[in-house]
């Protein structure tokens, strides 16, 4: 036997190989989690700075540090930029999270929060309030909303699971497709039989974050807060889901329990940001996927992501949106389809989107 082979190496034991992949990979999780913090807090920055009336960012410190409720700046930071950043956030945060719990549970990539008929019936139940109840702004919307939101869920859960099959994911997608096309078509109708709702419909429709004040977020935030805690404690369960009914409910899952509370979530974290700033598309499309392109499959990890990632896309929109037609702006729904629609191409385009 030869020196070389006595003195070589032993492999490494398949144990120790695989736990320092997991190292590596959450490394490389956490890495991306706090650079996508760190970058939402420069455009939360950025997004008090930008608008109309340009604040330098020395002046954006001294005034959030300092109460001068006379100074023009102090009111224009106080009262509009602060509360529009948050309610981005917010917003941005609640469709990343509706996006991917929207493909976890219909196991499709091209999924939506709009697949299951919710934005549909949000959309629906706030043209039909503006039509005959005169409803103007979120204040009044938001009920109307998460009512919509919520029978349009509860029927797309009923079309899904009718008959002797159970409601599996192409069911719910189709079912979803069907309802939301009715809806669409309703809102037509009734926006081109009564114009006064149209000038009001129009522009809550393209999804806007402008002339939204602090009352609306707080009036939003238990909504999102419940809908966001919802998802969050499903994401184990998301991942048993993954594996399919049959070994979902071997391990011990309950996938029509898991379904239930994902569609109220879902019905939650939609009806509330669609009646505050309008339907907004690509974000809960997009997003999920670039969220899983850097965490892999794990729930847990796409979920987190993708609540910072949304909010970094809807900030960053919202910021542009501000800037190309100073001092008009262009609306964020307007800027998230320019943005997202590329984002989603190259994301297909780079790499073949995996089945979930």
């Amino acid at each position: 036997m030869t020196t070389d082979t006595l003195t070589a190496p032993a492999p490494a034991p398949p144990r120790r190989d695989a736990a320092a992949r997991r190292g590596r990979s959450t490394r490389r999780r956490v890495g991306w989690l706090f650079g996508g913090l760190a970058l939402l807090v420069l455009l939360m920055l950025a997004g008090i700075a930008v608008g109309a009336r340009w604040v330098p960012p020395a002046r954006v410190l001294d005034v959030l540090l300092h109460r001068q409720p006379t100074d023009e700046d102090w009111i224009v930071v106080h009262h509009t930029r602060i509360p529009r950043t948050l309610l981005a956030v917010v917003i941005g945060a609640a469709l990343g999270l509706a996006g991917t719990l929207m493909q976890a549970v219909t196991r499709n990539p091209l999924a939506d929060p709009g697949l299951l008929g919710v934005n549909g019936g949000a959309a629906a139940a706030v043209a039909a309030g503006t039509a005959l109840f005169g409803l103007r702004g979120f204040h009044s919307f938001v009920w109307f909303a998460l009512a919509g939101a919520g029978i349009a869920a509860l029927v797309v859960q009923l079309l899904g699971s009718g008959g002797r099959a159970s409601a599996t994911p192409a069911r719910l997608a189709l079912a979803g497709t069907a309802v939301t096309a009715v809806l669409t078509a309703f809102v037509n109708g009734l926006i081109l039989l009564d114009p006064l709702t149209l000038n009001r419909f129009r522009y809550w429709q393209v999804g806007t974050l402008g002339g939204l004040d602090a009352a609306v977020l707080r009036q939003v935030l238990p909504f999102l807060a419940a809908g966001a805690l919802i998802t969050l404690l499903l994401a184990r369960s998301l991942n048993v889901l993954a594996l399919g009914d049959e070994t979902g409910h071997a391990l011990g899952a309950r996938p029509l329990r898991t379904r239930l509370l994902s569609l109220l979530a879902i019905t939650l974290l939609c009806g509330a940001a669609t009646a505050a700033v309008g339907p907004i598309a690509f974000v809960g499309l997009a997003v999920p996927h670039l969220a899983r392109y850097v965490a892999g499959a794990d729930q847990r990890w796409v979920l987190l992501l993708s609540a910072v990632f949304a909010p970094v896309l809807l900030l960053g929109s919202d910021i542009l949106g501000r800037l190309v037609l100073h001092p008009a702006e262009l609306q964020v729904g307007v800027v998230t389809a320019f943005l997202g629609a590329p984002l989603f191409i190259a994301l297909v385009r780079g790499r073949r989107i995996a089945q979930l």
